[in-house]
């Protein structure tokens, strides 16, 4: 049984109610993280705590921008508001490469004063491991959401979080690795974690950018036979298509027969718009009329 797609005020609603849960989750996250970092002096679960509250203000700041991004469409806007949303994915960038910077700048200042690597106690491990879990679900539930609803902003910002469960994992990993005797462990973690930074990065800038310079959302033979199977279309042409916060659109040119009565070559356009809506699963589409 298909799921109707949540559209319009409802998914603005919806998305930000999402973050609005995300935020309670990274701010015990955020808490945990502090309290482990400050007490063992630990490079990389400071640096991960940094990095889990910018995932808190990056909840609040969404919050805030889907309120224009899900505003209607208004004269300067006709197409909508929508691609305010991919704006703030790709904000999520500028965020990741001020840490990778700060992260890197500190990595390397502790190899070369061959800092020694901080220990970790047992209940340390055991605060991490709590926020390793919360860090999973957040980035499951917001995976999950941000399919659910075509959002960039939810996808986005779930890659962001992957990248706090990889932080994590690397910090117990090097904690276990030092107490075997393994040296600069913590800064090597931290720079295997810019690594993963840049890469999630680059995933984030690969979906957004797209979107952002109206990449056709549909190869235009697709949208051409879909229209010509429609009864009366001699061809269809001049086909464009694009996506943003979920919307897909489209626009074509359809030959009739130059014979026919206006009334009924509307009423094919309308069969051709339903046709594709159906087919192409298109929100909204355009069709023009040229007699031949």
């Amino acid at each position: 049984m298909a799921v109707a797609r949540v559209t319009g005020r409802d998914r603005t609603v919806s998305i930000q109610r999402v973050f609005l849960g995300l935020l309670a989750a990274n701010l015990v996250v955020v808490g945990a993280k502090i309290v482990v970092g400050v007490s063992a002096g630990s490079l990389s679960v400071i640096s991960d705590a940094v990095h889990s509250s910018v995932d808190a203000l990056n909840n609040i700041l969404f919050v805030i921008l889907m309120r224009y991004a899900g505003a209607e469409a208004d004269a300067n806007h006709p197409y909508g508001h929508g691609k305010f949303e991919v704006l703030g994915a790709l904000g999520i960038v500028i965020f990741l490469a001020v840490a990778s910077f700060e992260l890197l700048k500190s990595a390397v200042g502790r190899l070369v004063a061959q800092v020694p690597a901080p220990r970790l106690t047992g209940l340390d491990l055991w605060l991490l491991a709590g926020t390793l879990a919360i860090n999973l679900w957040v980035a499951w539930f917001e995976s999950r959401k941000g399919r659910e609803y075509s959002s960039d902003l939810l996808l986005a910002d779930a890659a962001h979080t992957r990248v706090d469960v990889m932080i994590t994992t690397g910090v117990i990993a090097g904690s276990v690795l030092s107490r075997a005797g393994v040296r600069h462990v913590d800064p090597i973690v931290a720079l295997a974690i810019v690594l993963l930074i840049g890469r999630v990065a680059y995933q984030i800038l690969r979906r957004g950018v797209p979107v952002l310079v109206d990449q056709a959302a549909l190869e235009p033979e697709a949208v051409r036979r879909s229209a010509e199977g429609v009864d009366g279309v001699h061809a269809a042409h001049d086909i464009r298509s694009r996506l943003a916060a979920g919307v897909a659109y489209a626009e074509l040119t359809i030959k009739v027969s130059g014979q026919l009565p206006v009334d009924e070559a509307h009423d094919i356009a309308d069969a051709v718009e339903h046709r594709l809506k159906d087919d192409l699963k298109l929100d909204r589409v355009v069709v023009h009329i040229e007699p031949c």
